[in-house]
């Protein structure tokens, strides 16, 4: 079960390119959207309602093989790691897969018990225009080294307890920042 956690502020084409992306290459049964209810490092100030998040996620999902979910409200967790935690304790068998943005992968140290979050489920890394440099050379990249795995090994991870895997895929310009300008401009116009 693949997790792309985000907050989908709102969710576009480049988070249906990833989650596509990690189906595929990961031989993943199901991928879950997961929009959070608010992100610690991120400004509360533009953030669009939960629900107008969620159905954005939803929009680009296809409800059966690419899922939006509010599981972490659901949760009332805030934290990955506490996220992680209570799914693990609830769907005691299925394994997951964190797949993020190397531009989570350069802020992952800011995490709380980032550590932890890697010990504790596989990380795979798809490349953001701007990011990918910083993020394989940053911290995060140098403290996990040793459970990195070459791109060919992806499917392990889908069962294998830990590691990463920096995989190499045809990068998309969509941003959710980007889009929010473009509707803040066309507002104004």
């Amino acid at each position: 079960m693949g997790l792309l956690g985000g907050s989908f502020n709102p969710a576009h084409s480049g988070h249906r390119h990833v989650a596509e992306l990690a189906l595929k290459r990961l031989n993943l049964d199901q991928i879950w959207l997961m929009v959070s209810p608010g992100n610690p490092l991120k400004p509360t100030a533009g953030m669009a309602p939960l629900a107008e998040r969620l159905g954005s996620a939803a929009a680009i999902g296809d409800g059966r093989r690419i899922v939006a979910t509010e599981i972490e409200a659901e949760l009332g967790t805030t934290y990955t790691a506490d996220t992680l935690r209570l799914l693990r304790r609830r769907f005691p068998r299925v394994h997951f897969v964190w797949i993020m943005g190397a531009d989570n992968l350069t802020q992952l140290p800011r995490w709380r018990r980032w550590r932890e979050i890697a010990r504790n489920v596989p990380l795979v890394v798809l490349p953001r225009p701007g990011y990918t440099l910083p993020a394989l050379s940053g911290q995060a990249a140098r403290s996990l080294r040793q459970g990195r795995r070459p791109a060919h090994e992806a499917p392990i991870l889908s069962r294998a307890p830990s590691g990463w895997v920096f995989l190499p895929a045809p990068r998309h310009a969509a941003s959710a920042t980007s889009i929010r300008e473009a509707l803040k401009e066309g507002a104004v116009s």
